[in-house]
């Protein structure tokens, strides 16, 4: 009882913290009105503070962060044993080792509240995130909706139709591989990528205020090789508020993870959502290597949700068709809509310390688990539901 009141007078403040941490779960779980107001009125705070701090950095911190995590666990793994390890050797030798117990004493405290700061500034930027109103909700009203294939049709045709054209403006080199020359800034300079997109963002919100405020800019990954492997464009990392990119990965993928990285630090956590607005944060830039790259973003997703329709319902498939008749897509267009050149490919498998279907596979499985954890019920399908947000929009 001593020993209890003792550990509970010298860390209050961190016991306090978890109760905090657990308080605030528990609330935006069972409360859509204490989600939403968070999000509207307290997590910009963070991005405006935290995420103006890390973002003087020219590097990834969160990069970084998660690099002395692992060696914090691995270390926290590795004591462990040789605790065991001196707790037998104490019980057959019979001696106490003080400075050794002090120093596990020490670490283990340490790691305890290095856990629960975790935990919290986990809950304060992304679990309260997920239990809010969804972006469709929103804006356009309603969550649940039903439309018809033939305007699935009719928006892919118009998807693609822009893919069509826009391709044909891209500067290339010899081998037919886009070129970027930088982008034109509000205030008339060329400027680059990172900055375009801010920008495009900042536009965005004057339209969804929510969308309106501070963004630090993007920045690229060390590990973009082992992202690769995951087949990830991006990462939001909420302990360290920033917007990373894989810059490994194709060219036109960039402007369109960028704000999609970028969406997550205004509060749309999902991923589907955080999609679709860089989709209109992109195609409604001045700058048609944004455009075009927004309307790669999506293609993808309209193409594989009408062959999923084609091969569940033929018939029905072959009647919507002779509405509204596919178009054909330029075969530039395909070969821009990759996510990682032949040549990448050979170099990162080359090198690679694990096999990339195994990476793909464990990645996969966490992040689906993860988005399931926070009430995604479709886990990482809830990617392919950007297709009912462009119909919701279009309709």
């Amino acid at each position: 009882m001593k020993l209890t009141k003792a550990f509970i007078k010298k860390n209050w403040i961190w016991l306090g913290i978890a109760f905090i941490t657990v308080l605030l779960n528990v609330l935006s779980w069972n409360s859509t009105v204490f989600s939403d107001f968070y999000i509207e009125n307290i997590f910009p705070i963070w991005v405006n503070t935290y995420g103006r701090l890390t973002g003087i950095f020219p590097f990834s911190v969160g990069e970084w962060l998660i690099a002395a995590g692992i060696i914090l666990v691995a270390a926290a793994v590795v004591l462990l044993v040789a605790a065991g390890v001196a707790g037998i050797l104490s019980l057959i030798k019979r001696r106490k080792y003080a400075k050794w117990n002090c120093f596990l004493k020490g670490f283990y405290g340490f790691f305890g509240k290095t856990l629960v700061s975790v935990c919290l500034i986990m809950t304060l930027n992304c679990f309260i995130l997920y239990q809010g109103s969804t972006f469709a909700e929103k804006n356009f009203g309603e969550e649940d909706f039903t439309y018809r294939l033939e305007k699935v049709l009719e928006v892919r045709n118009f998807v693609a139709e822009k893919c069509n054209a826009l391709c044909e403006k891209m500067e290339r080199n010899p081998d037919g591989s886009i070129v970027y020359s930088g982008s034109i800034l509000q205030n008339g300079k060329t400027g680059d990528m990172r900055t375009k997109a801010v920008e495009v963002m900042q536009k965005l919100g004057e339209t969804y205020e929510q969308l309106d405020g501070y963004y630090p800019r993007p920045k690229p990954l060390l590990s973009s090789d082992f992202m690769c492997q995951q087949y990830m464009s991006g990462y939001y990392f909420p302990f360290s508020m920033e917007a990373n990119y894989n810059d490994v990965m194709y060219i036109m993928n960039y402007p369109a993870t960028m704000c999609h990285e970028l969406a997550h630090l205004r509060g749309f956590i999902l991923e589907d959502e955080a999609n679709f607005i860089s989709y209109l944060a992109c195609i409604q830039s001045d700058d048609i290597f944004f455009q075009y790259s927004g309307y790669l973003s999506v293609l993808g997703y309209l193409e594989n949700d009408l062959y999923k329709a084609s091969k569940k319902n033929p018939e029905a498939f072959k009647e919507a068709a002779l509405q509204v008749s596919p178009i054909a897509i330029s075969s530039w267009v395909y070969e821009d809509d990759v996510f990682v050149t032949d040549e990448e490919w050979e170099r990162i498998n080359k090198k690679a310390v694990l096999d990339t279907e195994v990476v793909d596979a464990v990645s996969d499985a966490f992040v689906d688990t993860n988005l399931k954890l926070n009430g995604v019920s479709d886990g990482r399908l809830s990617y392919s539901r950007v297709v009912e947000l462009l119909l919701q929009y279009y309709e």
